[in-house]
């Protein structure tokens, strides 16, 4: 048993997991938890339009890794790895996140490709799926600045991906880009769904989408419709972990979302105050693409995953102690 950290630093959230991970006769791993945790900092704020990180949403997030170093230390972890995705890829000014982020942790963060992030997305987000799962299974990870759509086979000790795409079409992103109206208007609905529907439709190229057997979303903006979907009365991680539901189910509640005002969708149970602004951007992104697979693969239900590109980055940690 190895206790390992991994961060996710994402364009809307940073978070960490603690966990004792351990080799499997089959050669697989397993991860159990000691410290999940996630804030909202909004890192990417701005970097759509700037080119660069915001000084405050900088600040935010060192703070956050200065938090999570204590809570490595505490908990003696014996390795960690700081992963940072989209907006840090985006941002002329990363450097100094880098440089930050190594003076805090003792660790310098990878800024990986979209290539790598669905990777371990994919290696994180199948522990949810049985052996009677049809394949290959789709993993859709709705970041804020990008959404990773990766596509293989889900059994095996290691599962690893066939084929995968990053697109600019995360829920921070649409939001800054086309959703400035509360709630949106029917123009901006509109400029926004084709921005998806034409990145969607790039991903053909690259991602098999209509071999997909079983359709997995991870991720804030896919596990909070699913709550929405389910009318939970608080957020409950082991309702929506696993969660199946009809395609007509998940895409009313992704409506339901889009067109609310910023106090109704303040006002649900379940919604992280973080979150609150971009949801509508990300049960759109969701519902498109649930679209999509609709038409082109003949997916009639949707699985959630509470388990997704953190797992990965612990799972990896593990994987090079050897």
């Amino acid at each position: 048993m190895t206790r390992v950290a991994g961060i996710d630093c994402g364009t809307n959230s940073i978070r960490l997991l603690v966990a004792d991970a351990q080799t499997e006769p089959d050669g697989g791993a397993s991860l159990t938890d000691v410290v999940r945790l996630m804030e909202v900092v909004r890192l990417g704020q701005g970097v759509d339009k700037t080119g660069e990180f915001a000084a405050e949403a900088l600040a935010r997030t060192l703070d956050a890794t200065e938090r999570y170093a204590a809570l490595c230390r505490e908990h003696e972890v014996e390795a960690v790895r700081f992963v940072a995705t989209s907006a840090t890829r985006d941002a002329r000014n990363r450097d100094a996140f880098i440089d930050g982020v190594t003076q805090r942790l003792g660790v310098a963060p990878e800024v990986i490709s979209g290539t790598e992030e669905a990777s371990l997305s994919f290696a994180g987000a199948v522990r949810v799926l049985g052996a009677d799962d049809p394949g290959p299974a789709l993993v859709v990870d709705i970041g804020g600045g990008s959404t990773e759509l990766v596509v293989g086979a889900a059994s095996g000790p290691a599962p690893m991906p066939d084929a995968s795409i990053s697109l600019d079409i995360g829920c921070v992103r649409m939001t800054e880009r086309h959703l400035s109206s509360d709630p949106p208007s029917e123009a901006e609905v509109g400029a926004a769904r084709a921005d998806i529907r034409a990145a969607l439709d790039r991903a053909t190229a690259t991602v098999p989408l209509e071999s997909t057997g079983t359709l997995v979303g991870v991720a804030g903006s896919v596990t909070t419709v699913t709550a929405h979907a389910l009318r939970l009365d608080r957020y409950r991680s082991e309702e929506i972990d696993g969660a199946r539901l009809a395609v007509e189910d998940v895409l009313a509640a992704c409506d339901e979302l889009l067109w609310m005002s910023r106090a109704e969708r303040a006002a649900l149970p379940y919604m992280h105050p973080g979150r609150v602004d971009v949801i509508g951007a990300g049960a759109l992104v969701w519902s498109e693409v649930i679209r999509h697979l609709t038409a082109s693969a003949g997916v009639t239900t949707v699985t959630s995953s509470e388990h997704d590109i953190l797992d990965g980055i612990a799972l990896s940690v593990l994987s090079r102690l050897g």
